[in-house]
């Protein structure tokens, strides 16, 4: 047989969350969170599918994961900063 496909998860709290092998529908999921989370005022949908949306599709596209990775360094420089002070 041939080798196993690599199975790529996201990390949350602690957590791996499996995503589908399927980039179009890994795509499709990514944009469907963010579309939600501008709909966040309304009940189910919520303000906290933007950031889920932005993570599953930095797995897809290199911009979308610079852009996570650099608010990622900013918040841990911010709350590094705020930390030290206190």
């Amino acid at each position: 047989m041939g080798e196993p496909e690599f199975q790529q998860r996201i990390s949350l709290f602690g957590r791996h969350i499996p995503l589908p092998q399927s980039r179009l529908l890994r795509i499709s999921i990514g944009f469907l969170l963010l579309v939600g989370g501008v709909f966040g005022f309304l009940p189910i949908l919520g303000f906290w599918m933007v950031p889920l949306g932005i993570l599953v599709l930095s797995y897809e596209f290199a911009m979308v994961r610079r852009w996570r990775r650099r608010s990622t360094v900013w918040w841990r420089s911010r709350n590094g900063r705020r930390d030290r002070g206190q």
